[in-house]
């Protein structure tokens, strides 16, 4: 099976909003990037000069020489983890461990006073998710919405209170899109991303609760 956690390149999705909320210029500040999988996109924070620190439960091949690699199973908890982080960075893992909420809290001594805490969070209150509950439907596919192994399934206001429980205010949030050219990788990448991707993210724009694929967040300790 492909790997479904690889690199996202398209302009709306998860990872291009979160590296957006990154500086270009890392100048060797330290990033926690939590659930880091295969380090393909903390290669990404590397190259624009971050010392980074993952958390995976085990090493995978061909992880980034310089990634400073922890295993450890995030069900059990955080890790012991040395010194303190200008980010963190959990990209498409919290709806994946037992207790996002522990973690959550867990993480807050390691950000940094002016520090901030990044996440890309699934929208179970997309329209296509509600209009698979409404017909009495709960798919398991590979990855997506459905993906098998989600945990947790929440609203954007399920995840602003279980981030407000835990210690944080909710800075900004920003939506994806659908991943069309991912759906239809047969067809012309300038039709499915240019107008497909960018029509499904101005309607998140719009009205985020409804349309909004994935919801990224900046977040910052209370």
């Amino acid at each position: 099976m492909a790997n479904r956690y690889e690199h996202k390149d398209s302009p709306y999705s998860s990872h291009s909003h979160l590296l957006g909320l990154l500086p270009d210029v890392g100048k060797g500040k330290r990033l926690l990037d939590v659930g880091c999988w295969d380090g393909s996109v903390s290669q990404l924070y590397l190259e624009r000069g971050f010392t980074v620190v993952g958390i995976e439960r085990t090493r995978h091949a061909n992880l980034p020489q310089q990634l400073q690699l922890v295993e450890a199973d995030l069900n059990i908890g955080l890790p012991p983890i040395q010194g303190t982080f200008e980010y963190i960075v959990c990209a498409d893992v919290l709806e994946h461990v037992l207790n996002p909420g522990e973690i959550l809290k867990q993480l807050r001594p390691f950000v940094k006073p002016d520090g901030r805490l990044l996440a890309s969070l699934p929208n179970s209150g997309h329209w296509f998710f509600r209009l698979m509950v409404l017909i009495g439907r709960f798919p398991k596919h590979d990855n997506g919405l459905f993906d098998r192994t989600h945990l947790h399934f929440f609203t954007w206001d399920g995840w602003e209170e279980l981030f407000r429980h835990s210690g944080y205010t909710i800075e900004s949030v920003q939506p994806t899109a659908i991943p069309v050219a991912r759906a239809l990788p047969g067809r012309n990448r300038w039709l499915t991303v240019g107008i497909g991707e960018r029509l499904n993210f101005l309607l998140g724009k719009l009205w985020l609760r409804f349309f909004a694929y994935q919801f990224v967040i900046q977040a910052k300790v209370i």
